[in-house]
């Protein structure tokens, strides 16, 4: 019997991690893709929302519906760029700030659990390969 493809492998292991930060997230209301730029807004260097959707490769008519969205959950607020009035700044208000600190926790659980079957050295070699697999962010 052959082994199972790559693309089947990490496919399937990005649903579980997937099903896992879901599962996570549900007591804070906000679901994977709005952790992520809820944690990436959570900067001391103002963001712009079409900075935002550039460094985590979404589109802007995407990113616009989901800060709207984030928006009337009360977790961020835009206000005006303080170097250019043609932006808006998006970044997390106090309730923001809160939920993603709970968030950062439940999600770190969940990564946990997920690398549970592997040893602590096996755990570390996987998140390094992949990070050696993966560019890093633009921006």
């Amino acid at each position: 019997m052959s082994r199972p493809r790559l693309g089947y492998l990490l496919k399937h292991a990005n649903l579980r991690l997937s099903e896992l930060v879901g599962a996570a997230l549900a007591p804070y209301g906000i679901d994977g893709r709005e952790f992520a730029v809820l944690a990436l807004l959570d900067s001391p260097v103002p963001m712009s929302q079409l900075d935002a959707a550039r460094r985590l490769g979404i589109d802007r008519t995407t990113m616009v519906a989901m800060v709207d969205a984030l928006e009337r959950k009360d977790l961020v607020r835009r206000r005006p760029h303080p170097d250019d009035r043609r932006k808006n700044v998006v970044e997390p208000t106090e309730r923001g700030h809160r939920t993603l600190g709970g968030a950062r926790i439940a999600v770190d659980a969940a990564e946990e659990e997920f690398l549970s079957a592997l040893s602590g050295g096996d755990a570390g070699l996987l998140r390094d390969v992949l990070e050696r697999l993966v560019p890093p962010p633009a921006g």
